[in-house]
């Protein structure tokens, strides 16, 4: 259920937990250069997911990370009617083989557009960094495993898939990021570890988008 929508940022912002710095305007052309693939193996410049309109860009760890997993199957609920609405992309990008991108939807539940950075570019460009924040105490809203039961989870779907693949460099952090059209950046998170997540709520206030109801309880509304 949608709950009342906050104006459009107009300029970057950090969540309460701290933000990642603002790309510099070189290394955003850098990364807007560099090519990410379609589920079917479809080359596109990385500019062309937000040249023209607003778009909320996630990049994910690996796709067997059993906290990537449950923070994309609440991103499935978002409507595509919200986004429509305010004229806003929703984008996820991971950084596996273009293979595991279909697959990976099917899991999810997750309709929306879904790109991968196999080498890694846009990653490095933007600052995202490699291995895990132990210090830091972070909580996903997103995800409801333990680390224990999530991480053998991940084990099995790796040693029941088709081939045994980590989907992904098991030591990359991912971000979140606001951009267009154009070069606009209103928002950047880089992830300080697997569940340094901002929540999706945030992400959509932020871009303009209706939040999202994602208790399985029904909001009580006052009239």
């Amino acid at each position: 259920m949608a709950v009342p929508q906050a104006p459009p940022v107009t300029q970057q912002v950090c969540s309460a937990r701290g933000c990642g710095q603002r790309p510099e305007p070189g290394e955003l052309r850098e990364a807007a250069r560099c090519l990410v693939l379609d589920g079917d193996g479809r080359s596109i410049p990385f500019k062309a997911l937000y040249g023209e309109q607003k778009a909320i860009v996630l990049f994910v760890r690996n796709f067997l990370c059993y906290t990537c997993k449950e923070y994309v199957e609440d991103l499935a609920k978002v409507p595509q009617s919200f986004l429509r609405e305010a004229n806003v992309r929703l984008i996820v990008i991971g950084q596996s083989s273009y293979h595991h991108i279909k697959p990976f939807c099917n899991l999810t539940g997750y309709t929306h557009e879904m790109y991968v950075d196999p080498e890694r570019e846009i990653y490095k460009t933007l600052g995202m960094k490699r291995g895990e924040g132990n210090n830091i105490s972070v909580r996903s809203p997103h995800v409801k495993s333990n680390t224990l039961l999530g991480s053998i989870r991940s084990m099995w779907r790796a040693m029941t898939g088709p081939a045994f693949d980590f989907q992904g460099d098991p030591a990359q952090q991912g971000g979140a990021l606001i951009l267009g059209p154009g070069n606009e950046v209103h928002f950047v998170h880089l992830d300080k570890n697997r569940l340094d997540h901002v929540p999706i709520n945030t992400v959509l206030q932020l871009a303009g988008v209706k939040t999202v109801n994602f208790t399985n309880q029904p909001q009580i509304i006052d009239i």
